[in-house]
């Protein structure tokens, strides 16, 4: 079949690999004008991991391996260490692989067959599905920001939390946005990016900001909880705002120097964290993968497993439902499920022990990291 995706993320990349190696023909189409290699450290984990391995990917992305997870602190406000998360908490085995976002897109991107073709700087502007007319004969008419316009046997939402897809096909975005009452930012910090030492954490009431170093670089992270904040996307004076506004009022351990940080950054990126939840990821020739159709948020640290599951799951069944699309995305569906009830089912816990609410809160926290023996040496 011939098959557009749209978005060359890790769940966009991984379906293009899946389909086109099973003899589909791919495109995929990108909104940026190249790939998108920026971002904190992810996690393959559980069945994911047979699905990179299935891919034949599994020792390249072994060798990219990281542990930031394991030399990650939280510390006091004069920054001596308290404890780090306890590992059993943070994988689900040993097999558990953590690795650099951009390691694990170039590791996709290098795989795809040539017969495979990225469109950068392009989006889907309208799309009309045609349905089947009688067999196989139907097909999706797509229409490009670009002007182009092209008829596809599917097409795939693999463009993310904000998925135009999504959109197109099954409205607005507020219908299906679950806000979990968190806002994440980050921000390059390169006077912190050859310096050595453990990454650290620090929890004001509600708060964290943290310094995390990967891959010769460093970049401050802040959590805060909130409701819902009404922004415009594209002003980074405004988005700054909220982060300094969030954290007025708190001085300890390197918050001030941090938020100066954050200023400066042109670069600097905020975020709420939020899930997606949708009845249905299929509508006809268009179906939804990663996080366009079923985002966990990053509390729960399962998106990129998602993603590679969902990218496994679809292209099998397609494969073995032969050019019946219909009932290949419904045991997509059915087979995908289970995983993202139980990543979008974790991500409270993990607000609650990295986002204290109180003093007290804290306290407890900090108690039970330390009577746990995790603390750094």
């Amino acid at each position: 079949m011939d098959i557009l995706i749209s978005g060359a993320g890790i769940a966009g990349l991984a379906c293009a690999l899946e389909l086109s190696t099973r003899g589909h023909d791919v495109t995929v189409v990108e909104y940026a004008r190249h790939l998108r290699l920026t971002g904190t450290p992810i996690d393959i984990r559980g069945d994911a991991i047979g699905a990179v391995d299935k891919m034949g990917l599994l020792g390249r992305i072994r060798e990219r391996r990281v542990r930031m997870s394991e030399l990650t602190r939280f510390v006091d406000s004069g920054g001596a260490p308290i404890g780090r998360i306890p590992m059993a908490e943070v994988n689900d085995s040993d097999d558990d692989v953590e690795l650099l976002r951009e390691d694990l897109v170039r590791v996709l991107a290098d795989a795809l067959p040539y017969t495979v073709g990225i469109r950068f700087g392009d989006s889907i502007a309208s799309l009309h599905d045609g349905g089947d007319d009688g067999g196989d004969t139907g097909g999706v008419d797509v229409r490009f920001t670009s002007g182009h316009t092209e008829r596809y046997d599917l097409v795939l939402g693999a463009d993310g939390q904000h998925s135009a897809v999504r959109g197109l096909v099954f409205g607005p975005e507020e219908r299906c946005l679950r806000h979990l009452g968190v806002y994440f930012a980050l921000a390059y910090h390169p006077g912190e990016a050859r310096s050595g030492g453990v990454n650290s954490i620090h929890n004001v009431p509600g708060r964290m900001v943290g310094v995390f170093r990967y891959g010769g670089r460093a970049v401050a992270v802040f959590q805060f909880r909130s409701e819902p904040i009404d922004y415009d996307h594209h002003d980074l004076v405004a988005q700054k705002q909220i982060l300094l506004d969030a954290f007025s009022g708190y001085r300890s351990w390197r918050i001030p120097e941090l938020l100066e940080v954050a200023r400066a950054d042109p670069d600097f990126y905020l975020t709420p964290a939020s899930q997606i939840r949708l009845p249905s990821w299929h509508c006809g020739r268009v179906a939804l993968v990663g996080d366009a159709g079923y985002s966990p948020a990053f509390l729960s640290g399962r998106g990129t497993s998602l993603a590679l599951t969902g990218a496994r799951f679809l292209a099998e069944e397609l494969e073995g439902h032969d050019h019946d699309h219909t009932a290949a995305f419904a045991r997509y569906e059915a087979r995908q499920r289970p995983y993202v009830t139980f990543a979008q089912g974790r991500v409270d816990g993990g607000r609650e022990r990295m986002l204290p609410v109180t003093w007290d809160d804290i306290a407890a926290r900090d108690e039970a990291l330390r009577a746990a023996d995790v603390g750094a040496p």
